[in-house]
């Protein structure tokens, strides 16, 4: 497992980078000028994901709400907070361990004792079994996963409920489970000749726990962006054809990198009758690829590239697998967060890199390598909304909070389901991709 560690330079702050923006002292654009705005601004106000790069998106009904986060914490000082997280950790010691995922803004990463994608946090979590809670620094599905892989004893600690995803939103459990019932009405549920069931299931990482349980109980699997390849390998060696969800991107580009032709991966919307598709075209399927996607790799496009390789000759162009097939397919290479993290680490000095991922992790990038040039693809400055919504306010909150033995935002999933769950989890850690 390869994590970075947390860095407290200032050119990495995107959070400064808006304030400059804002106030005309830095040239540049957001998407948005409520990006300046403490998160609580939304807290009480209408059920959204809040601004950046989800804020066009739609919230699921009954969407995990926050209240309202203590004036104290609200009204100190950037300094105070960051004395206070300090303090409250050094008082809990052992007893408490702060998981930061890449895409977080560096006021909070500062503070995390591990940094790292989702996979790698939940590992981490896992080997911390003396630690009583652990504080996630990302979003509701990463904690369900700590919750899920942590010891009963451990409380698992979102900082601020409202901090979601909106591509997991994509896909709930009744609309799956309805795809399900009319494959199984179209393909029945007997094995063929070599004993292939007709279809598995495959799930992103990026999902529910109720998802993770539903493929679990399903005969499927669990798959991060560094090893969907192997786990696609794994499902078809087991199945005629895959239904993968909630992203169709990372369904359509590994899947083209392993010589499916796109016209057996339809995508299957839950608001059209089979999905969008027709019969024949269903049955001709090897994967079935679902209506979600995520709204922060949404934004790269191909112009982007062009004109990053106008303005930078030589730049090389790494990319998610989340971004859209025609990205993928023009930049120069495509891959996991941690992908990218160990593509500028072995890069000799001098390289010049484009990247289209989370602009928190290309700005914390480009400040712990400076013998490089990186710069995001996208010029507008436009973070993950739902990571935005931690801020040190909830994370000073919350550890004060254990500090006085009390525990709050505790996320926990019902046994019923992390116990399916955890068993396509398990087959997600034995699918290992082949050593480079």
């Amino acid at each position: 497992m390869t994590l970075t560690e947390p860095t407290t330079r200032a050119a990495a702050s995107v959070d400064l980078t808006l304030q400059l923006i804002s106030t005309g002292a830095a040239d540049g654009a957001a998407c948005s000028p409520e990006l300046v705005k403490g998160p609580w601004e939304f807290d009480s106000g209408p059920v959204a994901y809040g601004p950046g790069s989800s804020m066009g998106d739609v919230i699921p009904t009954g969407s995990p709400r926050q209240g309202q986060l203590p004036t104290a914490y609200r009204e100190a000082a950037n300094d105070e907070l960051h004395e206070r997280i300090r303090a409250a950790k050094a008082t809990l010691g052992d007893r408490v361990v702060v998981l930061g995922h890449f895409y977080q803004r560096d006021e909070v990463v500062q503070h995390a004792d591990f940094v790292g994608d989702s996979f790698q946090l939940a590992n981490a979590a896992k080997g911390k079994p003396d630690a009583e809670a652990i504080v996630f620094c990302g979003v509701h599905f990463m904690a369900e996963t700590a919750d899920m892989l942590s010891g009963p004893d451990q409380a698992v600690i979102l900082p601020n409920l409202a901090a979601g995803c909106s591509m997991a939103d994509m896909a709930n459990l009744d609309d799956v489970t309805e795809c399900w019932e009319q494959l199984e009405e179209l393909y029945g549920t007997e094995p063929d000749a070599d004993g292939r069931v007709p279809v598995i299931p495959v799930t992103y990482m990026n999902c529910s726990a109720a998802l993770k349980g539903f493929v679990g109980e399903h005969g499927g699997i669990v798959c991060t962006s560094s090893n969907a390849a192997t786990v696609l390998e794994w499902a078809f060696e087991r199945g005629q054809r895959v239904l993968f969800f909630p992203d169709q991107h990372l369904g359509r580009n590994t899947a083209k990198a392993m010589g499916v032709p796109l016209e057996q991966m339809p995508m299957w919307n839950p608001r059209k009758p089979l999905g969008g598709s027709t019969e024949t075209e269903l049955l001709d399927a090897r994967v079935l690829l679902w209506h979600g996607f995520c709204s922060v790799h949404k934004r790269f496009t191909v112009d982007q590239i062009d004109e990053a390789r106008r303005t930078h000759p030589g730049v090389h162009v790494i990319v998610h697998p989340e971004c859209p097939m025609p990205v993928v397919d023009a930049a120069d290479s495509a891959g996991s967060t941690d992908f990218i993290v160990k593509a500028i680490q072995a890069a000799p000095a001098g390289s010049t890199f484009a990247i289209g991922t989370e602009v928190n992790l290309v700005q914390r990038l480009a400040a712990e390598y400076p013998q490089h040039t990186i710069f995001c693809l996208d010029p507008v400055v436009c973070p993950c909304s739902t990571m935005y919504r931690i801020h040190p306010g909830y994370l000073a909150w919350v550890l004060e909070e254990l500090v006085a033995g009390r525990v709050v935002n505790r996320i926990e999933v019902d046994d019923s389901v992390a116990a399916p769950a955890r068993v396509a989890l398990e087959r997600m850690l034995a699918a290992k991709p082949p050593a480079a």
